[in-house]
């Protein structure tokens, strides 16, 4: 039986990057069309053979509904052979209000008038009109402190056609404060290992650090949640492949993003590809402060440089010395 093809429909707010997205779902070869009205949509989707589709859906369509929408996709993934995916694009609104500012465009439901000539006025309509679009939506990137590079790279990953019934893994190191990864399907909490952050000598460092692996290695706990961990992900990460599963990103997270996840990170992502998993491995902290040395012209030297001076949030421990205190819950 061949493989269901891949309809990615991209929707979100105007200026986030939708386009951008387009152009890199068009590079991997899907077919991209952008704004067709929605029976259209269906049309082509229906009647288009084998290549991938890839549609930009937004306010701007002609006849616009979200509950038109969903509807659409409802009916795509009732049908045999079609693989519907909705993904929404969204940004913080000074970051929208930016873009606009610097590319001197007006946003498309801010015409003037009783609706209001303000940018803010259009994002708000555009929200408002858009409905649950970002609840339903299968993946949701947040470009707000997205690099365009890195945004091809999340595309890229999730959306290559992959030949035969391969599935490509993404592991990924963050910091909670910072909020949970949208993109990720699994997540492991590893903030009750000891944490480097509060030995002065291992603080400047990252997870790439021997002395720091040692260090985390040596706490009790190490040892018995790594066996616990890959018994858990070995059986099942190929019944997620035996399911159809194309892509899977597992998210390690800890206080800062800079020690103990990231270390977890790197031996899961050599534990999969010794297992013949094509993985991907990535650390959302340490990779953001990699981008702020370089735009500030401070360029680090390699991963333990890109990794300094990021803020963790951490509180120091009363009881246990180099754990966090649990947090409290109401």
């Amino acid at each position: 039986m061949s493989a269901a093809r891949p309809v990615v429909v991209v929707t979100g707010l105007s200026g986030a990057g939708k386009s951008s997205i387009l152009r890199v779902l068009e590079d991997l070869g899907f077919e991209s069309i952008d704004n067709p009205p929605l029976s259209v949509l269906e049309e082509v989707v229906r009647e288009g053979g084998s290549v991938p589709v890839a549609a930009g859906v937004d306010a701007r369509t002609r006849g616009f509904d979200s509950e038109g929408l969903l509807g659409l996709l409802q009916r795509l993934r009732e049908t045999p052979g079609i693989a519907p995916q909705l993904l929404y694009v969204t940004a913080e609104e000074p970051v929208l209000l930016r873009r606009f500012s610097e590319t001197r465009r007006r946003h498309p439901l801010a015409p003037g008038g009783s609706l209001g000539s303000r940018v803010a006025d259009g994002i708000a309509r555009e929200e408002a009109l858009l409905g649950g679009l970002r609840d339903a939506a299968d993946l949701v990137i947040d470009t707000t402190e997205l690099p365009l590079p890195e945004l091809r790279r999340m595309v890229e990953r999730r959306f290559r056609v992959v030949e035969g019934n391969g599935m490509a893994v993404s592991v990924m190191s963050f910091a909670y404060p910072r909020g949970l990864p949208r993109e990720a399907e699994l997540v492991l909490d590893v903030r009750f290992l000891r944490n480097p952050h509060y030995d002065p000598l291992l603080r400047p460092h990252t997870g790439h650090n021997a002395a720091v692996a040692a260090y985390i290695k040596a706490d009790p706990e190490f040892g018995p949640f790594w066996q616990r961990m890959t018994a858990l992900l070995d059986p099942l990460l190929p019944r997620y492949a035996a399911e159809g599963k194309k892509y899977l990103t597992v998210a390690l997270g800890c206080t800062g993003g800079k020690h103990r996840s990231v270390l977890l990170a790197e031996l899961l992502a050599a534990h999969l590809a010794a297992q013949g998993w094509r993985v991907d491995l990535s650390h959302r902290e340490l990779d953001a402060a990699g981008r702020q040395a370089a735009a500030a012209g401070d360029r680090p030297t390699g991963p333990e440089a890109a990794g300094q001076d990021t803020a963790t949030g951490a509180t120091a421990p009363s009881t246990h010395p180099g754990r966090e205190a649990p947090p409290c819950t109401a």
